[in-house]
């Protein structure tokens, strides 16, 4: 329960810990072995508008197997077997030694997708890569908060002396409350760079997915890098994800080819980032970074890039590999000009890095080690 709590978050659901108490008490109250209780237990307590409710049908259908909300009653639950006098025994212990208690089936499917949110993306099978597809359909990802110029009316904050004389000169001369505003607010643009390489083969559709989901929003522009760079982002704009990938396959001609990363930064630089697309931007790479060109030119374009945007995050699906070690040259000398180098090999990592460039932090084991850090 707790982990579909987790995915609601990620689908931009505001479950808060006391939303997040509030179902499982209610859960608890009523009966979790049937989908229908869940599944109206979560809606009253964990949705708080009407535009969470949608996101709540497609993370509850994707995490549970279900299609929502359900379309009959449920059946009567079957009457229960007589049980046996349970006599304690010396020990301590009530009951037959033997005896289990067999969980219900809403916890057996939340089990096994709590279990497959924590499964690497490449060892999946036909099955569970659809049910991973149906998760990242409902991500949803927005930049940092920033402070705009603009200002916009509140309750507390600096005196609006404009709105202030207006609401005097309406009433007479006659005292008046003192107008208030604050600073607006707006998210910071995010730019995605998804590395198609052959390296990056068995990540590549889960990762475009997560680009297509975070690219629902306005201010959000995705990329793809091989031994070309490709703007994608009108591509991924299709609501449906499988149009979009359609779309995406078209327009991306160096599908599992070689990785240029330094050229290709050069050129998004030029190209686009020096006219504004990166300067105060969230940008995230998604690669494992296998370079076939000069270390060196990487390194000189990723401090370039670290001067333009507000924070730069590397995502490696390596990393979470035992023993992994930056020693691939693309990945160390790319790994000084990075603020945050997290996972992104699983449905969990991927929530990860979400939190990140929302601005929300992440765990220690999503910073970069001690021995990885600037030098």
């Amino acid at each position: 329960m707790l982990g579909f709590a987790r995915a609601l978050r990620a689908a931009g659901v505001a479950a808060s810990a006391e939303r997040v108490h509030a179902f499982l008490r209610a859960v608890d109250a009523l009966r979790p072995g049937l989908r229908t209780d869940v599944y109206w237990a979560g809606r009253v307590t964990l949705c708080g508008d009407r535009d969470d409710l949608e996101r709540y049908e497609r993370v509850f259908a994707a995490y549970f197997g279900t299609d929502g909300t359900p379309a009959r009653p449920a059946q009567a639950a079957p009457p229960p077997l007589p049980r046996p006098v349970l006599r304690e025994t010396p020990g301590g212990r009530t009951g037959s030694p033997g005896e289990e208690r067999q969980g219900p089936p809403t916890a057996t499917l939340a089990s096994s997708a709590e279990v497959l949110r924590h499964r690497d993306v490449a060892e999946l099978d036909p099955a569970e890569r659809a049910q991973v597809r149906r998760l990242l359909a409902a991500f949803a990802l927005r930049g940092q908060p920033r402070r705009t110029a603009r200002r916009r009316p509140a309750r507390r904050g600096d005196v609006d002396p404009h709105r202030t004389v207006r609401e005097l000169l309406r009433l007479g001369g006659e005292p008046a409350l003192l107008r208030r505003h604050v600073r607006a607010e707006r998210p910071r643009r995010v730019v995605l760079l998804v590395d198609v390489s052959g390296s990056m083969g068995p990540y590549a559709d889960a990762l475009l997915r997560f680009a297509h989901a975070a690219a629902r929003g306005r201010r959000t522009e995705v990329f793809t890098i091989g031994t070309r760079l490709t703007r994608v982002t009108r591509e991924l704009s299709h609501r449906d994800p499988d149009l979009a990938m359609a779309a995406v396959a078209e327009a991306v001609p160096d599908w599992r080819g070689g990785t240029r990363l330094g050229e290709l930064l050069r050129e998004f630089l030029d190209r686009w980032g020096q006219r504004g697309m990166a300067r105060g931007a969230v940008v995230v790479l998604l690669s494992d970074g296998w370079e076939r060109g000069d270390p060196h030119l990487l390194a000189a374009q990723m401090r370039r890039l670290h001067r333009l945007a507000h924070r730069v995050v590397w995502s490696n699906p390596r990393k979470a590999r035992p023993g992994y070690a930056p020693l691939a040259a693309g990945m160390a000398a790319a790994l000084p000009s990075v603020d945050d180098f997290v996972e992104g090999h699983s449905l969990a990592a991927l929530e990860r890095l979400a939190a990140v460039v929302q601005g929300a932090g992440t765990d220690t084991a999503g910073q970069v080690p001690g021995s990885w850090e600037r030098s």
